[in-house]
């Protein structure tokens, strides 16, 4: 774009060159002499000297890219100010210093610091997030409180590096594997899980609520304003009758239309705002009139993606998606959450075995992913709240998964020495100590049940030919229980259908899915996995609501 004559050019700060804090402490002690630029937050600070001609302070840095922290050495004369305003935990600090070798820091490195270029300053007093000593975490339920500041803690900064390499890793694992990733719509008309605890989405309350204020300025026309408009109209149409009697010119012929015309265009509007109400409108028999929303038919927030990758694995063979999934179900149980992500797979030409062996693939895969690149955060884990998680990984990542039917797992479950407090008879949902006694007690390593009663799993599950089962599989893993659920879909036409409506649920509505079975049907499988569900796994911790950056539950939607 060229300058206006005269006009100065616009001068840009230079770029920062910022280096993560990760890239030097990995360096070690061959980092010394290095001089960089680094930023982060300080987790514990403490000023030496205070009063002294030449008062120095140390500050532990953290800037998010690894579990541990820099060792800042700043001294009184190069920041020009109280080092007090750096020390207090929370502050954030930008400078540029020199890399050198110190061996009672606990890297054996520290940086000291030539030059301050910003200083992001606290109030200690109102800071909620106090210091803690080096590996230790505030409580999880006290800093549920804070989701705007909690990410800066020990705890939940490594829970988020954790999560980031387990969604890198579901990335690499399925293109690996050669599979599709697919974006599956957000918005959806099906409930993929008949179970009804959908979002609703709608404009109909806006809308609402912007009529309402428009026939409060704007209030609608009575049965006396429609008549009287209807005898303005008579009028017009008079004297245009008039005129054409007495051969008046063609303009004023004309005009006099167009009077006319316009006074019948009022009455048609008069009449058509008259039938205005306010509220959300509502047909003859009281139903909500879902013509008059934004998509004409009832929408939701997705459960699952799984039907329309349904669609997609029917063309393109092997597809997976990776995205938020949404439940209303009022639960404040540490299991439960209104909004969380899900890892979906399906696969075209496979069978129950199939499902099976990529789902045992891809947990194992994750597993040893974490303990390649996130020991630092698994240490930490295990060091503040599982002792086992660690080994836990280890065992996964390096142990084939026992195999057994539903029913050899109630069989198990009903010979146990122990007392449950979920009653154990066949047809029942395995409660998570049920899950959690068979992986932890019996096996002790995750296990995969398969061949479920139909009457507890999903209308599009492929029935047995006891008709009595379906060809669903859940895998199983110590501390969490139920990790992934899997099946083969039902390709029968026939079946389907009544699958659908022994559910409950409207035949037309699944229509389009129906298609896929009309037209060129083939046998697929697929399975989801949750993955707070992997974190909660792999990090030993007791609470969903600790493993996303901003839960969603009953009450709760925090920024």
């Amino acid at each position: 774009m060229a300058m206006a004559p005269g006009e100065a050019p616009e001068v840009l700060d230079p770029p920062s060159r910022r280096t993560r804090i990760r890239a030097i402490l990995d360096g070690g002690k061959a980092q010394a002499g290095r001089r960089v630029v680094v930023g982060g937050w300080v987790r514990a600070g403490r000023e030496q000297g205070h009063g002294a001609p030449d008062p120095f302070a140390f500050l532990d840095v953290n800037d998010g890219s690894c579990q541990g922290n820099l060792q800042l050495f700043v001294k009184g004369d190069v920041v020009g100010y109280p080092l007090a305003r750096l020390t207090a935990t929370g502050t954030s600090v930008f400078v540029e210093g020199v890399v050198r070798r110190d061996e009672r820091a606990k890297h054996g490195i520290e940086l000291v610091v030539t030059r301050v270029l910003e200083v992001g300053e606290v109030d200690a007093a109102a800071y909620p997030l106090p210091k803690t000593k080096t590996g230790h975490s505030l409580d999880p339920a006290y800093i549920r409180d804070f989701v705007h500041l909690r990410a800066r803690t020990y705890l939940i900064s490594a829970v988020f590096r954790i999560r980031s390499e387990l969604s890198f890793a579901t990335e690499k694992y399925f293109r690996d594997e050669g599979f599709l990733h697919v974006h599956t719509p957000i918005l959806t008309t099906s409930d993929c899980e008949g179970a009804g605890e959908m979002f609703q989405v709608t404009t109909l309350f806006s809308q609402a609520q912007k009529l309402e204020a428009e026939l409060k300025e704007n209030p609608v026309p009575t049965q006396a304003d429609i008549d009287a408009a209807k005898i303005v109209a008579k009028e017009k149409g008079d004297t245009v009758a008039q005129l054409k009697s007495a051969q008046a010119t063609k303009q004023e012929i004309s005009t006099a239309v167009s009077d006319l015309k316009k006074a019948k265009q009022d009455v048609l509007t008069m009449e058509e705002r008259s039938k205005l109400k306010p509220g959300i409108p509502r047909r003859e028999d009281g139903s909500v009139a879902f013509e008059k929303d934004f998509f004409k038919c009832p929408a939701y927030l997705t459960v699952s993606g799984q039907l329309h990758l349904e669609t997609l694995a029917c063309a393109l063979g092997d597809v997976y998606t990776f995205g938020p999934t949404f439940r209303a179900e009022h639960s404040h149980t540490s299991r439960h959450l209104a909004e969380f992500w899900m890892v979906e797979a399906e696969f075209a030409f496979a069978n129950l075995q199939d499902d099976m062996n990529y789902a045992e693939s891809y947990v194992q895969y994750l597993c040893k992913w974490l303990l390649d690149h996130c020991q630092e955060e698994i240490e930490f884990m295990v060091k503040s709240h599982d002792k086992d998680a660690m080994e836990r990984l280890k065992l996964v990542s390096s142990t084939p998964f026992e195999r057994i039917s539903y029913t050899k797992a109630v069989e198990i479950l009903k010979d146990a020495d122990r007392k449950f407090d979920n009653k154990v008879e066949w047809g029942i949902d395995l409660a998570s100590e049920h899950e959690r006694y068979l992986t932890e007690v019996v096996f002790k390593k995750p296990v995969i049940v398969f061949n479920y009663p139909k009457g507890i799993k999903a209308f599009y599950m492929r029935l047995n030919d006891d008709e009595k089962r379906v060809a669903a599989m859940d895998v199983l893993v110590p501390k969490v229980g139920e990790l992934i659920g899997g099946s083969q879909r039902e390709e029968r036409l026939d079946v389907l259908e009544q699958r659908i409506l022994d559910s409950g649920l409207p035949l037309e509505r699944y229509d389009k899915y129906m298609d896929l079975r009309r037209y060129g049907s083939v046998r697929h499988s697929g399975f989801g996995m949750g993955l707070e569900r992997m974190i909660l796994f792999a990090t030993g911790l007791d609470n969903i609501k600790d493993v996303i950056a901003f839960p969603r539950y009953p009450g709760r939607a925090d920024l």
